[in-house]
């Protein structure tokens, strides 16, 4: 991951300036913020990895500052420093969702090793995150994040007034093609349908999944009908290219319809089952062909 930017939180502003001074001189980019109200109102302009914080401030102190960040920004590293008075124990602040915990006065080589700790383990989580959620064979998503990323942008495209397509792939013939030439060249044809897909759509905007064996999808957000029927023509182009025998790829294409009476987990499975009832036309038509939904169509 790239850096961290961390939030500094202290009312005392020469201890501000020491962290920030240490901070800066570790790599990091530092941000400081002279008590609790206002590190709130910066971390919900900007996100923070690692926020370093004082307990005893004024406004809010240290453990509602921890409350908060716990409750809306549960994925930030907070690293709690408290002067030798130990108000709060290093129990107490564990507890309360903090990570890790120092006691002023503190060195630059205890600060440097937490920082490091902080961010090695944001780096772990980070690495899991990305395992969950893709496919190891084809290095796209895979049908768990599809789950998430669907409820995510349907309701983004109603919230924003634009439209969501889906397209479901379905390799041909992909059954006697690994009989034919093995299961590691299926694997390889498999490979390059996913680095296709990732090259034909557009990064953050767009997202590819593989569903598992030889089936996919996109989710197209923010496209009208001609441009996404685009998208799939160039997949379907690109993979011809690849000249893998007789296979070939046959893709169905719908567009989410929201109806206001219905459940969003109606409306969704609506949407999968035009766009995998279309998939099999252009099976039924003869394969390595798109079709569209025919209330897509007459809409």
């Amino acid at each position: 991951m790239n850096t961290p930017k961390i939030l500094l939180v202290d009312d005392d502003p020469l201890v501000l300036d020491l962290l920030a001074t240490y901070v800066e001189a570790f790599g990091f980019s530092p941000t400081t913020a002279e008590d609790g109200v206002i590190a709130t109102a910066k971390m919900d302009e900007t996100s923070y990895p690692i926020v370093i914080t004082d307990m005893m401030m004024p406004n809010m102190d240290g453990m509602q500052l921890l409350k908060y960040i716990r409750e809306n920004h549960p994925r930030t590293s907070v690293i709690v420093v408290t002067g030798y008075d130990r108000t709060f124990t290093y129990t107490d602040v564990i507890r309360a969702g903090a990570t890790d915990f120092i006691t002023k006065p503190f060195s630059a080589d205890e600060l440097e090793a937490k920082l490091k700790r902080a961010v090695r383990e944001l780096e772990m989580v980070s690495q899991l995150e990305i395992l969950s959620i893709s496919d190891g064979l084809t290095q796209i998503f895979n049908r768990r994040h599809f789950d998430i990323k669907i409820w995510e942008e349907v309701h983004r495209a109603d919230r924003q007034g634009h439209d969501v397509f889906l397209l479901l792939l379905d390799v041909d013939n992909f059954k006697r093609y690994n009989d034919q030439l093995g299961h590691q060249a299926g694997d390889r044809l498999l490979q390059s349908i996913g680095a296709i897909m990732k090259s034909c759509i557009r990064e953050n905007v767009d997202w590819a999944f593989r569903f598992g064996g030889d089936e996919f999808s996109i989710l197209l957000t923010q496209i009208t009908m001609e441009q996404a029927l685009m998208t799939g023509r160039r997949i379907l182009q690109k993979f011809a290219e690849q000249n893998f025998l007789e296979s070939g790829l046959s893709i169905g294409m719908a567009r989410f319809v929201r109806h206001q009476n219905n459940p969003w987990e109606t409306d969704i499975a609506d949407l999968i089952g035009r766009a995998d009832k279309t998939l099999y036309t252009a099976k039924n038509l003869g394969k390595n062909q798109i079709c569209v939904d025919e209330k897509l169509l007459t809409q």
